[in-house]
C-alpha cells in the first residue's frame, strides 16, 4: 500500500511540475490604469536598448505620464521580445494600445494577459471596455449554467496555482488515509474518510484545471482579426463564396490551417475560412 501511495504521489508531483512550466518569469512592469485617450503631447522616441529593465520601466512610466503612448508600446514590445513575457507586461502593453485607440492590438494583449493569468480582473474589465469600441458584436452560443460555472471557476487561478492546490490536496488525502487506517477513535476515522474523499476529488479537479490552463498557453487556438475588413470564405480560396464579414478586433477560434488559410469559428458558431495573415494568435 505504501509503495502504491508513494508512486501516486511522485506521479502527481511530476505532472503538476510539468504543468507549472508555462510562463517565463520576468521583472514585472508597473500597472497603468485606463482612462480617456488624450492626444500625444511628446514626440515618439525609439527605445534605448542600453537601458536596464528597471530603467525601461521608469522610461515607460514617464512616457505614459506625457501621453506618448506609441513610445510606451514600443518599450513594452521591446521588453517582451528581449526579456520574455508576463501577464503584467501584456496588460500594460494593452493599456498603451488602448490609449492610442489601437483596439485590435489592445484586445490581443489583454487576451494574452488573461491567458497567463485568468484571474486578472483589471485585464478582464479593460478587455470588455475595448470590445465595446469595435464594430462586430458577436453573441456567443448559449451554454448551460453548469458549464458556465465550471469555466468561471477554472479562470479563477492560473496553471501554477491550480497545480499547487492539487499537490497540497493530494498530501491532505494521504494524511487522511493514515488517519482512517490508524486512528483508534471512531469519529476521527469517519472524518478522515470524508476529508480524504473530498480532498482527492478537488485535487483531481485542480489538476484538470491546471492542465487546461497550461494547454491554453502552450497550444493557443484563439486569434484576433487585424484587418479593418475581411470577407470570410466558404473554402480556402479567393474564389470561395463570401459567408460573412469580420472587422478589426474580432476574436475567433482557429480550427485548422491549410497553406496560407485558416479555418475559423466565431463565438456564435459561424465557421469559415480566411487568410492567416489577417489574424494574430493570442
Amino acid at each position: 500500500m505504501y509503495r502504491t501511495l508513494s508512486i501516486l504521489l511522485i506521479s502527481l508531483i511530476s505532472i503538476c511540475t510539468a504543468a507549472q512550466k508555462s510562463t517565463v518569469p520576468v521583472k514585472l512592469a508597473t500597472d497603468q490604469s485606463i482612462g480617456s485617450a488624450p492626444s500625444s503631447t511628446e514626440a515618439d522616441r525609439p527605445v534605448d536598448t542600453k537601458l536596464s529593465v528597471d530603467q525601461l520601466e521608469k522610461e515607460a512610466a514617464a512616457m505614459y505620464a506625457h501621453h506618448s503612448y506609441s513610445s510606451v508600446a514600443r518599450i513594452y514590445e521591446y521588453m517582451i521580445s528581449r526579456y520574455g513575457y508576463s501577464d503584467k507586461l501584456y496588460y500594460n502593453l494593452g493599456n498603451a494600445y488602448y490609449k492610442s485607440k489601437n483596439y485590435a492590438p489592445a484586445i490581443l494583449n489583454y487576451e494574452r494577459a488573461l491567458r497567463l493569468n485568468p484571474g486578472d480582473q483589471d485585464a478582464r474589465f479593460n478587455l470588455e471596455m475595448c470590445r465595446t469600441r469595435i464594430v462586430d458584436k458577436i453573441n456567443p452560443v448559449g451554454v448551460i449554467i453548469f458549464t458556465r460555472w465550471y469555466q468561471s471557476l477554472g479562470n479563477t487561478f492560473d496553471s501554477n496555482t491550480w497545480g499547487i492546490f492539487s499537490i497540497v490536496l493530494f498530501l491532505l488525502f494521504i494524511a487522511s488515509l493514515f488517519g482512517f487506517f490508524f486512528a483508534k477513535v471512531t469519529w476521527l476515522k469517519k472524518s478522515s474518510f470524508f476529508v480524504g474523499i473530498l480532498s482527492i476529488c478537488v485535487s483531481i479537479l485542480s489538476l484538470v484545471y491546471s492542465g487546461q490552463q497550461r494547454n491554453s498557453i502552450v497550444y493557443p487556438d484563439k486569434a484576433i482579426v487585424f484587418s479593418s475588413t475581411i470577407n470570410v470564405k466558404s473554402s480556402p480560396d479567393q474564389s470561395g463564396t463570401d459567408l460573412f464579414i469580420l472587422h478589426e478586433g474580432s476574436k475567433v477560434t482557429v480550427l485548422s490551417s491549410l497553406g496560407t488559410w485558416s479555418e475559423i469559428e466565431l463565438e456564435d458558431g459561424s465557421v469559415g475560412w480566411l487568410e492567416t495573415k489577417n489574424i494574430q494568435i493570442i
